[in-house]
């Protein structure tokens, strides 16, 4: 698939460039625009309804993604998800699916599945909002994050320790724990709350920035006149 990703790392903006019959699947929403020669289609995130009720509710994503074809003629597409961040292309292929954030997914391949009904999952809370779904088949992922990506590459028994807030991605060939940062002190007054103890080899995806920290500094700045509103 022809595609450009411009704007990085800031605003980071896919763009695709589709030719005759070839198809893109992206979240509902993340559109910006595209040409007329192409024809979208909505449908259900998932065959099974419980399994779409699950994947909307638990991991906070739409009930449905868009499929984008170009029609007789080659066409361009725009999208793009969260307000200041990167975006970055995977390729998933045999032996190589990822684990992901739920507000990190824009677009991908037909061949890419994203799955909520996953063992893993019920192998401990992440817990602050984050929902992680597991990402296989054969296709490009493209994702989006807060700020800018920093990657890392683990060998086998490595460890990296990720804040949950900013952990995107990591390689399904990775263990991985959930757990508090430190003791009950440290995971209180440390600014730190819940981490995941991710063990190699694979890659892990991390974003340099978080939403809490936007909420954290829009609530300083408005805080005050609400105050005094208030009285």
């Amino acid at each position: 698939m022809n595609y450009e990703i411009k704007y990085r790392p800031s605003y980071g903006y896919l763009v695709v460039k589709l030719q005759p019959g070839e198809t893109i699947v992206a979240e509902a929403g993340a559109m910006t625009y595209m040409q007329p020669s192409i024809e979208v289609h909505t449908r259900k995130r998932k065959q099974g309804l419980l399994s779409t009720i699950g994947m909307t509710f638990l991991g906070g994503q739409s009930f449905f993604v868009n499929e984008f074809t170009a029609t007789s003629a080659p066409g361009e597409a725009g999208f793009s998800a969260a307000p200041l961040g990167d975006v970055e292309v995977m390729e998933i292929g045999v032996n190589k699916g990822f684990i992901i954030q739920k507000t990190a997914y824009i677009a991908s391949e037909q061949g890419v599945n994203l799955d909520v009904d996953w063992q893993g999952f019920t192998k401990g809370v992440f817990g602050q909002g984050l929902f992680m779904i597991k990402v296989s088949g054969q296709g490009l992922l493209f994702i989006n994050t807060f700020g800018a990506i920093d990657k890392h590459i683990l060998a086998p028994g490595e460890h990296l320790v990720v804040d949950n807030f900013h952990l995107v991605a990591f390689s399904d060939t990775c263990s991985y724990q959930v757990t508090k940062f430190g003791g009950w002190k440290e995971t209180f007054l440390s600014g730190e709350f819940l981490v995941t103890d991710i063990t190699g080899p694979g890659e892990v995806y991390i974003q340099t920035k978080n939403i809490r920290e936007l909420a954290d500094w829009i609530w300083k700045l408005i805080e005050p006149r609400i105050q005094t509103t208030a009285r």
